[in-house]
């Protein structure tokens, strides 16, 4: 049986995360390092389980980048303590490129969920790109008889914790999703975490747990064949590969609003002519019609930016999760 999952809050760990993160710790090495990079293997390491929507995000573009590189780029999955295992061994490589960290919103939430990490989040990461944001979606089992995101937050509210909730991470950005909701109205649900969303996945379509809130490129299949049923996305728009699904304001929650991303990470101290490299190839990879078109029809939305973007960007999302995070009690130990 599955046991609720008790969370608490730290005021330390709020305090320790809103710092200003770096774009790059070190000086340049010159125009000769980024010309020769890469000259061996790439290690692109996926903090999550195979089968989520981080993980397709990162085969596809490894797949584009080891054409345009001639050389192998390879997908690692390191799983665990809710994607702190890959982005410590990440923080601990050597900053040359050579090992690159998938990441979102993990990052962040990460720095203020955990009272210790193995490493210090605003010195450890390099930002590279932000390559896609997307909606989270919210899916059933048809078996659960839930028809619509009304009737999902009514029998939330008529049993509390009756409904349970496939997490693809405790206190990632579903966690924080799902909490806005709660805090909105009052439905409470049983969370289930897991190790990303390929497994939280596998478990609500074999009928185990009854829901979950996921990154939509996740379930996309799933949802159109109507093995899963779609009941709202969280952002204020509905996605073009899902169309006839709402949106959380449409379907009863005025002003709801949560985009997740996803993007890349160095180590902190990579030089930041190798930093900019890596951008300018993603950014062209990114640009190619087939992967655009791939990434599309599974939901993401394709970005692209600079460094200096995504870190302003992680600088702007801090304020808002760490009051969700605050309010709900959340951490992790």
């Amino acid at each position: 049986m599955h046991k609720r999952l008790f969370l608490k809050h730290s005021t330390a760990a709020l305090a320790g995360a809103l710092g200003s993160f770096p774009l790059f710790a070190s000086p340049a090495t010159g125009a000769a390092a980024a010309a020769a990079f890469p000259a061996k293997p790439v290690h692109l390491v996926v903090p999550v389980a195979v089968g989520g929507s981080a993980d397709k995000l990162t085969r596809v573009l490894a797949e584009r980048l080891s054409a345009l590189w001639g050389q192998n780029v390879l997908v690692e999955n390191v799983v665990g303590a809710s994607g702190t295992i890959g982005a410590g061994r990440v923080a601990k490589a050597a900053a040359d490129g050579y090992t690159l960290l998938q990441g979102g919103e993990g990052v962040t939430l990460n720095a203020i969920l955990f009272p210790r990490l193995p490493y210090q989040t605003d010195e450890a990461f390099a930002p590279l790109i932000k390559a896609v944001v997307n909606p989270q979606i919210l899916v059933v089992h048809p078996a659960t008889g839930i028809q619509s995101f009304a009737d999902y937050i009514a029998r939330a509210k008529a049993k509390p914790l009756s409904i349970s909730l496939a997490l693809p991470g405790a206190g990632g950005i579903a966690h924080v999703a799902h909490e806005l909701i709660t805090q909105q109205t009052g439905a409470r649900v049983n969370y289930i975490p897991y190790s990303g969303g390929g497994p939280a996945t596998v478990d609500v379509l074999a009928g185990h747990v009854d829901a979950t809130l996921i990154t939509l490129a996740a379930v996309t299949d799933h949802v159109r064949s109507g093995k899963l049923r779609a009941l709202a996305v969280t952002t204020p728009y509905r996605s073009p590969a899902v169309p006839g699904v709402p949106t959380m304001n449409e379907a009863g929650l005025p002003g709801f609003s949560v985009e997740s991303w996803q993007g890349f990470f160095a180590p902190g101290a990579t030089p930041p002519a190798i930093v900019d490299k890596i951008n300018r190839d993603m950014q062209a990879v990114l640009q190619q019609p087939q992967v655009r078109e791939r990434l599309q029809d599974l939901g993401f939305k394709v970005v692209g930016g600079s460094p200096l973007e995504l870190s302003a960007s992680l600088r702007a999302e801090r304020q808002r999760y760490a009051q969700v995070i605050q309010t709900a009690g959340i951490t992790l130990n």
